[in-house]
């Protein structure tokens, strides 16, 4: 979507609106309208991811999402398709007594969240993801967890640190 006519369009609006103040009113009015331009897109960048996030809320099979190409805004329709029923999980044996969640999936509801990631760091998680087997969602899950409990993440390729030895000393193995 090119958002220039209208970026221009009000260039002109505020060039016409100060014609009749004489030349000095014009003259600032032009100026004004040369540094409109990265405000007025702006603007309508934020009215358009508003407009895409209530879209999204009134779809139950589809999301509208506002992707930026070099300057110019790009809205993007995903359709979601119906998801077969799971089959019924059997119920969990309850904790024993005193016991506590030690698994990020244990126990609490699942929440949905949209994380925007940066491209190169979501190819690279999904590496990270595929080489170890797992879903990106179970990858993302584990780091969380590991984070949020203080644990340093898991240092790639199965790499460890020797007990009594500091961070800059690094043993392990490598393939060829």
């Amino acid at each position: 979507m090119d958002i220039a006519p209208y970026v221009e369009s009000l260039r002109r609006d505020l060039n016409a609106a100060a014609a009749p103040g004489g030349p000095e009113v014009a003259r600032a009015a032009e100026l004004l309208s040369g540094s409109i331009d990265a405000a007025a897109r702006l603007a309508l960048l934020d009215a358009l991811a508003q407009a895409a996030d209530e879209v999204t809320t009134k779809l139950s099979a589809a999301s509208v999402e506002l992707r930026l190409r070099g300057r110019e805004p790009e809205l993007v329709v995903t359709e979601h398709l119906p998801q077969p029923p799971a089959p019924p999980t059997p119920p969990v044996p309850p904790a024993p007594p005193g016991a506590t969640a030690t698994s990020p999936d244990a126990g609490g509801d699942v929440t949905r969240i949209t994380l925007r990631l940066p491209e190169g760091l979501k190819d690279a998680v999904e590496r990270s993801a595929a080489g170890e087997g797992i879903s990106v969602n179970a990858w993302l899950v584990r780091a969380i967890a590991s984070a949020v409990a203080g644990a340093p993440p898991s240092p790639p390729g199965g790499w460890t640190t020797p007990p009594g030895r500091g961070r800059r000393h690094i043993s392990g193995y490598g393939r060829a």
